[in-house]
């Protein structure tokens, strides 16, 4: 199929799915804090008058908050190495906004992404008139990608990643996704495995580099940091620099996970205090309310109190951002949404805080990570939450055991040494051709 015809179906489509959408959208984004705190530039409507912007930047689109940490770890060492760069950071979700905003090194424009209508997208372009687009993982919007191509803005893919599952259902529209794909002119994925995959949807193998992952670099970004605020919360706990009890961190849980893991770290009979940071933070009240119904009591970090009872107390971490950080306090990491639901979470920070992990059995989307890891003794990975208090209370008693999991887990996690320093490079080159690779 051809890309005009492709882009011709969209657009014919885009106005029904947005109109159907709409209401849920602005539901999402005032349950998530986003409503009302940007909400037009989403329509390519500004604040600042467009002469106040600037201009001939490195215009960089990120999801949510995930990919927005990408984005800054790569962004603040591009300016290390080039202090005069202009950024523009884009994020799509309410939540990512509010992590670029509070993280974005001085200087860095940050915005919400536009919606992918032809006349908002080139309205957004045209006005901080990128020498470069970089969009973080595998974010395509057509409309966006072609505005770019019609302007003669080089796009690139960066920590460029495909699962077997997502390659599966790109092929089922393949006539479709090929077209979209070949308007990127440079994608660097993180392994050998991502490169195949990438080229099968039609991108040229000379314009796909393997580079590593940048979330798992270890050579760059800041390691996780223990905050002397994070401690003062922990002492009230009964857990104390010099002993007390273990802290277990539950990452990134996920609908259903905080009870049930929960429940099983307990009846490990370890002296042990559990803290949560739910994947999404607005699910607090249910959270609260699944732990309670199991016995706990819960304390939430943004209404921070002092427990009433550190033997049935959990800490459940409400507010954004902090996952990295909280890791360094912990003596396990238990990995969410690889348990009840699929796809696993990043085990990096972990591992670059040595700190042993264990995840449940659907960690797929960091493949082939966890492979590595798994073969290299390095992490745990069990088949249900049922082997979880036996693991628990095993592992916080051996030290020697630990001791080598991190080990092993560091030599794995080395073989991304470099990653952002190898893409920054690619960047360079890619914009320094200004539409010189571009295809028709």
């Amino acid at each position: 199929m051809s890309r005009s015809l492709v882009l011709f179906i969209y657009n014919l489509l885009l106005p029904v799915f947005f109109i159907v959408a709409f209401p849920a959208w602005l539901l999402k984004m005032w349950k998530r804090g986003g409503y009302g705190t940007g909400l037009m530039e989403r329509f390519g409507s500004f604040s600042i008058d467009a002469s106040e912007e600037p201009r001939d930047v490195i215009y960089i689109h990120a999801v949510s908050v995930g990919e927005v940490f990408i984005a800054l770890k790569l962004i603040k060492q591009w300016l290390q190495a080039e202090p005069n760069l202009k950024v523009v950071l884009a994020a799509t979700t309410s939540t990512g906004h509010a992590v670029a905003r509070e993280n974005a090194l001085a200087g860095v424009r940050v915005i919400y992404s536009p919606l992918d209508f032809n006349m908002i997208v080139t309205e957004v372009l045209s006005r901080f008139q990128p020498r470069q687009i970089v969009l973080i993982e595998a974010e395509v919007w057509p409309n966006f990608v072609n505005v770019a191509r019609q302007m003669k803005i080089p796009v690139a893919m960066i920590n460029a990643r495909l699962s077997k599952r997502s390659e599966l259902r790109f092929h089922k529209f393949a006539a479709f996704v090929e077209p979209l794909f070949e308007m990127i002119d440079l994608v660097c994925v993180q392994n050998e495995m991502d490169a195949v995959r990438f080229a099968k949807l039609g991108i040229n193998k000379s314009q796909i580099h393997v580079t590593g992952s940048v979330k798992f670099d270890p050579s760059s970004g800041s390691a996780p940091q223990k905050r002397a605020a994070f401690q003062e919360m922990l002492a009230d706990f009964a857990v104390h620099v010099d002993g007390g009890k273990h802290v277990v961190l539950l990452a990134s849980s996920h609908d259903g996970e905080e009870r049930m893991l929960a429940d099983a770290v307990r009846s490990s009979g370890a002296d042990a205090l559990l803290v949560i940071v739910p994947r999404h933070a607005e699910r607090r009240a249910q959270v609260t309310a699944d732990l309670e119904s199991s016995g706990f009591e819960v304390v939430l970090s943004s209404q921070y109190c002092r427990p009433n009872n550190v033997t049935k107390a959990c800490l459940v971490i409400d507010t954004t951002g902090e996952l990295c950080d909280w890791t360094a306090h912990a003596d396990l990491v238990v990995i969410g949404k690889s348990w009840l639901a699929h796809g696993g979470q990043n085990p990096a920070e972990a591992i670059a805080a040595e700190v042993p992990v264990i995840t449940g059995p659907h960690m797929q989307n960091f493949e082939p990570l966890v492979s590595m890891l798994r073969e290299a003794n390095g992490i745990v990975t069990l088949s249900s939450a049922d082997e979880l208090a036996h693991t628990v209370k095993d592992l916080l008693a051996d030290r020697e055991q630990v001791d080598e999991m991190c080990r092993q887990a560091k030599k794995a996690l080395a073989t991304h040494e470099n990653a952002v320093q190898k893409t920054i490079k690619l960047l360079n080159m890619n914009a320094s051709v200004r539409g010189g690779i571009m295809q028709e």
